[in-house]
Formats: C-alpha cells, structure tokens, sequence
C-alpha cells in the first residue's frame, strides 16, 4: 500500500494535526429532504463529510423514480444527496448506533428512505430490485471519533472494534490467537513487515496481562519496534488496521456485497463504490474486471462454458480533487470505481474470483 494511503489511516486512528484537520462541521450547508430544509444537522451528522460525493452522485446519474440502495449508511451522507434529488432510498449499517442515528431522517424522509440494521452484503435478501447501489467501502468518522468503540489509539478505549457490536472483539484476537495466526493477519491486512516480531511480543505480554485497552496495545507496539525517522505513521497504524478489518471481516463483506449487487440491480443499473486503500481497490477492481469479461461456449459445450458480460465499466479508478483533499484529509487516499449493470442474468457466486487472503476463522484459532 502506498504511503498516502497509510496517511490517511492514519489521520483517522490517531487524528494527529499534522496528517490534517476534520473538515469545519459549520461550513455544512443545509440539506433539503422531502419538500422541506433540515437547517441544523444532529451531532452525528455533523462529523462525518462525505468523501467524493459529487463524483458519487455522477456516476450513480440518479431519476427521481429510481431505487437507490446505500450500502453504507454511516452518517447518512450520500443517502441525503440522493434523496434530495427525489430518489427513494433503502440503507444499511450493521452498526446500531448508526441506525438509531439516521431514525430521524428516516421520519423527514416521509416513506422514501428505509434504514435496515444489516450488513450490506445481505443487500439481496432485502432488496429485490434496484436503479443503483454505492457503497463506501471502510471505517466511518463517528466510529473512530468515539473512544468507547476502540477503533483508534488516538484516546484510550477498550480494544474492542466491532462494527455490529457482536462476536469476538479485537481483544480476543490477540489475547487468544495463536502466534502465527496473528502474524498472517498482521501480514495480509496491515502489510505489517514486523508482523512475526509483534504476534511474538504479543502472545509474551499476554501470558503477564492481557490486553484490553487501545493505548495499552500501541504502547506495547511501540515500544517493541519503535518508530524511525523516516517512518511516516506510528508504529500501531498498521496492526490496528488488520485487527479492524479481520474483526469484522472487511474483504469478505465487500466481495459479498458486491455479488449481492449484481442480483439486484436492474438493467442499466449503476454500481459505485469508494475504496480507501489497496486490498478494497483489488477486490473492485477484479470484480468489475471479471463481470466486465465475455466469453464464448466452445463448439463441444456453447452453453456451458458461455461466460456473458454483466457489467460494462465506466472508465478507471476516479481520484478525489485537490480541493476537497485540502478541506477533507479523509478523502486523500479514496479511488471511485463504477460499472453499468448489462441485461445479462447474474452469474453464480464465486468467491475465488476475489483471491481473498487465507486467514484463521474467526471462531477458531485460539492458542492452546
């Protein structure tokens, strides 16, 4: 991953001045739903800009009659947008606190925005056709903001992570994984080179006490591996980026969700997702590769190895201005990457597509 986009990350767990300032909530303009103005937004809102919106709102190109799906509802950012230019909505957020958060724009909406409380990758199996699905692919601002949710080591929390708020919590990982397999996760998530020295360290200082604060684990780190000169993050960014990503698993959500979008929208539907670092990027972008290939049956068997194109891509991987990387740090490292919807009928699951990283089952891997 290119340092740029470490940068980014971070910004955002340790929300360190010099990486660059959270836009000025009071710059926001109001946002009209339904006929009417929401002149102030709830504090929830207000800390969280969405990234690239403009070019997210082009490349959904969104009618009035149209279905939107909102894969990522977070603040409720792009679910605004859309639903100010007359679309309806139907979004989703594992995270209950960002639900509960959306209700009362989910009651000003007046019937044209349905929040669901799960995870996007179920989109299918609430959704049965749509006019376009966007997805913004990573950790929200209002998670990382608060400490209690353990996201970041910018203020101590507990090492907790969980974007749904169930299943095992960071602190299990690493008070319970064997060496190796926290090394393979330090590896392949964070692109951590110490990965081996840290898993090592970790499982020794967790045999004295076990880890259950964010700042206890990145003093353990940082004391272990230290921080060079020419080191442009803190030595922690990148495990807590794995531990994040394999605790709710990230790239398996994203690669679902994705096969879930191609179900459900209609033809000349638009799929629009906005990735902030490399392993997202890949997955986009093999996906939108793979379904953007045809191929014809060979004489023996012309049906069954008939391969059909179900998407068309709109051009490369869109980066964010000069101009809104100054006002929004967070948008520094995103990639916009869309694809038209053909009439094709969908092609069966496969997973292998996306040659996701082999890593310990979350419910298994325990030291014994």
């Amino acid at each position: 991953m290119a340092h740029r986009a470490y940068a980014h990350i971070e910004a955002e767990i340790t929300g360190e001045p010099a990486i660059g300032a959270r836009l000025d909530v009071h710059r926001l303009r109001p946002i009209s739903v339904g006929g009417g103005t929401l002149t102030s937004e709830p504090e929830e809102f207000q800390r969280h800009v969405p990234v690239m919106l403009a070019e997210v709102m082009a490349a959904l190109d969104p009618s009035p009659v149209d279905l939107i799906v909102d894969g990522t509802f977070g603040a409720g950012g792009y679910s605004r947008a859309i639903l100010d230019t007359g679309c309806s909505v139907v979004a989703f957020d594992r995270d209950p606190e960002a639900i509960a958060a959306g209700r009362e724009l989910e009651g000003q909406a007046q019937g044209r925005l349905r929040l669901v409380h799960a995870p996007f990758s179920t989109m299918d199996t609430h959704v049965e056709s749509a006019n376009g699905v966007v997805l913004d692919i990573g950790v929200s601002s209002m998670q990382l903001d608060q400490a209690l949710r353990g996201f970041s080591f910018r203020n101590d929390g507990p090492l907790d992570m969980r974007m749904a708020g169930e299943g095992l919590s960071a602190a299990d990982v690493v008070n319970t994984f064997k060496t190796g397999d926290l090394a393979r996760i330090f590896n392949f998530l964070g692109e951590e080179k110490n990965a081996g020295r840290l898993a090592r360290m970790i499982v020794e200082r967790r045999q004295k006490r076990p880890f259950e604060r964010t700042l206890d684990l990145a003093d353990a780190i940082s004391t272990h591996v230290g921080r060079g000169a020419k080191d442009k993050i803190r030595p922690a960014t990148r495990v807590f980026q794995a531990l994040r990503i394999y605790v709710n698993d990230e790239l398996g959500e994203l690669a679902r969700a994705l096969i879930a979008a191609e179900r459900i929208l209609q033809p000349g539907g638009r799929l629009v997702v906005v990735s902030f670092h490399s392993l997202e990027d890949r997955i986009v972008k093999r996906f939108i590769s793979d379904r953007g290939e045809s191929q014809g049956g060979s004489r023996h068997l012309p049906q069954v190895n008939a391969r059909v194109a179900t998407f068309q891509k709109i051009g490369g991987a869109v980066s964010p201005g000069e101009a809104e990387v100054e006002a929004n740090p967070r948008a520094r490292s995103a990639k916009l990457r869309s694809a038209i919807r053909t009439d094709a009928p969908p092609r069966t699951a496969d997973l292998s597509i996306f040659d996701l990283p082999k890593l310990p089952e979350l419910q298994r891997a325990v030291e014994l």
